[in-house]
C-alpha cells in the first residue's frame, strides 16, 4: 500500500472519529473501520476501571456479552498485559504457560496491543488487535498515529460525559452525604396542603327535577338533551293508547249506566216498589262518572310541561321512549347554565378531614390545561355507592366568582384541598394506613 493511500485512509477514519457523537460509537469505529489502514482478523476494546481492564467493545459486535466464555477468557487475558502506555507486538511463541491454552483456542498467533492515551499521557484504555501475520513496524508506526486520535477523542467524550454528571457526584461525596440527610429531614418538616384526587362532573347545583306523573310508557320526547326549554314547552309524552281505551270504556260504561237509570225512573212511575232501584241506578251512573273524570284526568297527565325556563338534562332518547316509568321517578332535569356547579364522589379509602368552603379544583377531561376553582359547600356524612361501584362520600362544590362556567354533564378529577400538614405526613400517610390495616397496630 502506498504512502499516499495510507494517508487517504487514516484522515478518512480520524474524520470518522471525530464525528462520533457518543462514546458507543467511538468505540465501534476503533475496534471496526481501523480495519481499513492496518487489516486484522479480531480486535478488542478495554477501558481501564480502577486497577482492572473492562472489556467494553469487539469487532463484528454491537455489544458485548460479558458472560460468554470468549468473553471472560479475554477479560481476564488483558489483566495480565502491558500498561505502560506503550505499543507492544506479542507472538504466541512468547506466551506464557497460564494464557497458551485459551491463546490457541481463541485468539490468532500475533497480537499488537495500542494504548490511548490522554493528554497528559496518562493511560485510560487499549486497543488489541489480532492477526495470523506478524505485525510490522510501519503498520504498528500508522496504529500509533491513528490511536493518538482515538485517545483525543475518547478522552474528550468522557470528559462530557463526566461534566454532565460530575455535579451530581460531588454532591452525593462522603463530606456531603450528612448534609443531604439532614436537609431531607427538614424537609419533611415543611408545611403542606393535604389534598386528594377523585372523580368528578359538572352538575347544577339548583335543577328541578322532572319526574313521570304517573305509571306509564315513555312514547316520544318533544326535546333534545341539553336544549333550552322557556315555561310551558312540552318536554315528554307518556304513551297514551292504553289509556285512550280505557277512556272509551269509560264512556260506554257511563252510557249504560244513564240508560239503566232511566229506565229505573220509568218504571217508578207505575211501581212504587221500583223506587228502590232508582237511587241504586243513580248511584251506578254517579261512581260511572267518576271513573270518566279519573280516566280523564290521567289522560290530561300524559303530556308533561316545563314549568320554567332551563335547559333539559337527560340521557339518549332512545334509552327512555318504550321505558316503563313509575309516579316520581325522575326523567330530566330542568337547569339554568349559571348554576353549574361541581359533584365529587371521594373514596372512603381515599377521604380526609375537610371543612366547608375548602378549595376545590376541577381538571376537565376536555381542557385539562384549564382548570377551573371552586368551593366545598356539601359533605356527604354517610358513604353511598358511587357511579364507578365503590363506597364513596358524594362532595358538592360551587364555582368560584368569575370562573369560566364548562357545560354542565362534562367529568374530569377534582384536587380536594384539606388541612395544613408536614410534609412527612403527606408522604407517609397512606403508606402507615396500609401498615396500620396489615399489621393491625
Amino acid at each position: 500500500m502506498s504512502d499516499s493511500s495510507d494517508l487517504g485512509i487514516l484522515l478518512q477514519i480520524e474524520t470518522r472519529a471525530l464525528e462520533a457523537t457518543t462514546l458507543a460509537a467511538l468505540r465501534f469505529t476503533i475496534v471496526n473501520e481501523t480495519h481499513a489502514l492496518t487489516p486484522y482478523r479480531q480486535a478488542a476494546m478495554f477501558e481501564l476501571e480502577g486497577e482492572k481492564m473492562r472489556l467494553v467493545a469487539a469487532s463484528g459486535l454491537v455489544s458485548v456479552a460479558t458472560d460468554s466464555p470468549f468473553a471472560v477468557w479475554l477479560s481476564r487475558f488483558a489483566q495480565r498485559l502491558p500498561r505502560d502506555g506503550a505499543i507492544h507486538r506479542l507472538d504466541f511463541a512468547d506466551a506464557p504457560p497460564d494464557d497458551a491454552a485459551g491463546w490457541g483456542e481463541w485468539l490468532p498467533e500475533h497480537l499488537v496491543l495500542v494504548p490511548l492515551r490522554d493528554r497528559k499521557g496518562g493511560m485510560q484504555a487499549m486497543v488489541l488487535y489480532a492477526s495470523e501475520t506478524p505485525w510490522s513496524d510501519e503498520a504498528c508506526a500508522l496504529l500509533g498515529r491513528l490511536h493518538a486520535t482515538y485517545g483525543y477523542c475518547f478522552a474528550a467524550m468522557r470528559q462530557t460525559v463526566q461534566d454532565r454528571w460530575g455535579w451530581l457526584r460531588t454532591l452525593f461525596k462522603k463530606r456531603n452525604r450528612w448534609l443531604i440527610a439532614a436537609a431531607l429531614l427538614l424537609s419533611l418538616l415543611v408545611p403542606v396542603r393535604l389534598s386528594v384526587l377523585a372523580p368528578a362532573e359538572v352538575i347544577a347545583l339548583n335543577a328541578m327535577a322532572v319526574a313521570a306523573p304517573q305509571d306509564g310508557v315513555v312514547g316520544s320526547f318533544a326535546v333534545a338533551p341539553n336544549a333550552r326549554v322557556k315555561a310551558g314547552d312540552l318536554l315528554f309524552s307518556l304513551d297514551d293508547s292504553a289509556l285512550l281505551n280505557r277512556l272509551q270504556v269509560a264512556r260506554k260504561a257511563l252510557e249504560i249506566a244513564q240508560a239503566d237509570a232511566h229506565v229505573a225512573e220509568q218504571r217508578a212511575f207505575d211501581d212504587v216498589r221500583s223506587k228502590a232501584d232508582v237511587a241504586v241506578a243513580l248511584g251506578r251512573v254517579r261512581e260511572k262518572e267518576a271513573e270518566l273524570a279519573s280516566v280523564q284526568t290521567q289522560a290530561q297527565r300524559v303530556e308533561v310541561r316545563a314549568d320554567r325556563e332551563g335547559i333539559a338534562i337527560f340521557s339518549d332518547t332512545n334509552d327512555w321512549i318504550g321505558r316503563p316509568v313509575q309516579t316520581g321517578e325522575r326523567v330530566m332535569q330542568l337547569a339554568q347554565p349559571e348554576d353549574g356547579g361541581i359533584q365529587v364522589w371521594l373514596a372512603v379509602a381515599d377521604a380526609i378531614n375537610l371543612e366547608l368552603d375548602s378549595p376545590v379544583r376541577l381538571f376537565l377531561h376536555t381542557e385539562p390545561l384549564s382548570p377551573r376553582s371552586g368551593r366545598l359547600i356539601e359533605a356527604s356524612y354517610q358513604a353511598t355507592q358511587g357511579p364507578e361501584g365503590v363506597a364513596s362520600y358524594k362532595l358538592r362544590a360551587k364555582f368560584d366568582e368569575g370562573t369560566e362556567l364548562p357545560r354542565i354533564g362534562l367529568r374530569g378529577t377534582a384536587r380536594i384541598s384539606g388541612d395544613w400538614v408536614l410534609l412527612g405526613y403527606y408522604l407517609f400517610r397512606r403508606p402507615l394506613s396500609h401498615l396500620r390495616e396489615w399489621s393491625g397496630l
